[in-house]
């Protein structure tokens, strides 16, 4: 079954606003996973914008024994390395990162760093963890991520989602017919290689359902629509609708067929 992994980056930074103590992050994943998350992502940014290293092993901790997935997202330095083979989480997801972006925009270029991941993803690898790289829907960045090691590719389904709100979900439309297939494709590529096919960005409640019915896809990772909603609805119910949400569009896809 399709899993969901929360995003939770943003309840750290309402936090920092004030550099105070709530909301607390590790408060926030327990209610994302009574509401349903199968794991729990969050970014360390070099800049420690929002998620801060205490939040990290806090979470390492609170998530041991539960089998919930903790995801760390983290830029391709040495510090990072560093932290992520202390934590142990489950996952290694290997972003680009930008001081000056409000958010990870576009996918890691594997094939212009091969080297330099290569070495990093090894190391990742030799500590146990299961290394992902969040990559744009090319064949070629698809192909680097295989020969040097990711066990996982997370799609960045950006363009599918600004394509989406543009035209107003209208699937007979050229581009957002483009940018579905362009995931899809991804997908298939990413599973002929033997690797996890996961996809997340701008995913939200009402484009989530044709990413979630693709063929072979393992988990997607949402965090801003959730936060979002649960600001008004409350974060356990938030992620429990988007829950509801994807494994519909999964088993309506699965009984078409």
């Amino acid at each position: 079954m399709i899993q969901l992994g929360v995003n939770i980056d943003h309840t750290a930074t309402v936090r920092q606003a004030r550099r105070g103590v709530e909301p607390d992050p590790v408060r926030a994943a327990h209610e994302a996973i009574l509401g349903g998350a199968d794991g729990i992502t969050v970014h360390l940014r070099e800049d420690r914008r929002h998620i801060q290293d205490r939040d990290v092993f806090r979470l390492r901790e609170a998530l041991a024994g539960t089998g919930v997935k903790l995801n760390l997202e983290m830029a391709a330095t040495e510090e990072m390395v560093r932290i992520a083979r202390e934590v142990k989480a489950e996952i290694a997801m290997l972003v680009p990162e930008g001081r000056q972006e409000v958010t990870t925009e576009g996918g890691l270029d594997i094939v212009g760093h091969r080297d330099h991941l290569a070495d990093i993803v090894a190391e990742l690898r030799d500590a146990g963890l299961i290394v992902s790289a969040f990559i744009d829907a090319e064949p070629d960045q698809i192909d680097a991520a295989s020969s040097i090691g990711f066990d996982v590719c997370e799609v960045h389904t950006g363009p599918y989602a600004h394509a989406f709100a543009d035209v107003g979900g209208d699937f007979l439309h050229e581009r957002l017919k483009r940018e579905l297939h362009a995931v899809s494709d991804a997908g298939e590529r990413i599973r002929s290689a033997g690797m996890r096919f996961n996809a997340g960005h701008a995913l939200n409640y009402h484009n989530v359902g044709p990413i979630a019915a693709l063929d072979g896809i393992a988990e997607l990772h949402i965090g801003h629509a959730i936060v979002s909603r649960a600001i008004f609805e409350g974060l356990r119910g938030a992620v429990a609708e988007m829950k509801r949400l994807m494994v519909g569009a999964a088993c309506s896809v699965g009984r078409a067929r």
